[in-house]
């Protein structure tokens, strides 16, 4: 579904991304995880394209963009790529003035045209599938963070997308709140939806990831099937990173997830 290869991106004199290739197969989960400042989340928005690849090729879908130097990439395929997405962001970034339900429709409404109706019969579909359809009509000041972020899923799945990236999806949330949310991408999993996420959360890469992408200095040190990854990683590093973060959840150590 997703293809990215040989993809650099500096900040200045800051290299963040060095050459990352990833490939993300369609209906399954794939994790990216590193330390912060690995490039995992600067990686996932290069994606969409809300950072821009200084070389490289995106491929989503039969969407297709190459970089280099001196390259204008035309707002036509930038869209055509953009289109192919979903975008969940680690501070929920809801509208403060609309409703749960409006947050929802928005996109359908100003982005794809649609009938209001229409908009509003598959804003309440995706509501009921978040399990938000009683807050349908509250202001996002009166919800939960857990809450928030599941009317930013179902903002995000409106467009029917080929893919949903997940930018640290439960990072500004409590355990408890980020269980709702987890069990929400759970599902979303089941269902054989497509997904990239960028997260430090072994929990939520545990339970819901078929597939591991381990960043470290903005390159890819190991990736593969999140049980081989996680249960017996063959480079130190991932070992280390591994390591590090069971000896904080000790409910995961010596526990090879088992995907969704």
């Amino acid at each position: 579904m997703i293809t990215l290869s040989d993809i650099h991106k500096s900040f200045g004199d800051n290299h963040v991304l060095k050459g990352v290739s990833v490939a993300v197969p369609e209906g399954g989960v794939t994790a990216l995880i590193g330390a912060s400042g690995s490039g995992k989340s600067t990686l996932l928005r290069c994606v969409n394209l809300l950072e821009m690849p200084q070389s490289g090729e995106v491929r989503i879908d039969d969407a297709r963009i190459q970089f280099a130097p001196g390259n204008k990439i035309s707002r036509d395929a930038i869209l055509a790529l953009r289109r192919k997405t979903g975008m969940v962001f680690q501070n929920f970034q809801l509208f403060p003035h609309l409703t749960a339900l409006e947050n929802v429709m928005e996109g359908m409404l100003v982005v794809l045209k649609w009938p209001r109706e229409q908009a509003r019969s598959r804003a309440l579909e995706l509501l009921e599938k978040v399990g938000m359809t009683a807050k349908a009509d509250a202001w996002p000041s009166s919800l939960s963070g857990g809450q928030q972020q599941r009317v930013a899923i179902a903002r995000a799945l409106a467009p029917a997308p080929k893919v949903l990236l997940c930018d640290e999806p439960t990072s500004a949330l409590d355990p408890q709140l980020a269980g709702e949310v987890v069990e929400v991408l759970a599902q979303l999993a089941r269902e054989g939806t497509t997904m990239l996420m960028a997260t430090h959360d072994l929990r939520l890469a545990a339970t819901i990831a078929s597939n591991v992408v381990f960043l470290e200095s903005g390159e890819v040190v190991e990736a593969g099937p999140a049980k081989s990854v996680f249960g017996s990683p063959r480079d130190e590093r991932t070992k280390r990173f591994i390591s590090t973060l069971t000896a904080q959840h000790p409910e995961l150590g010596g526990n090879a997830p088992k995907g969704p």
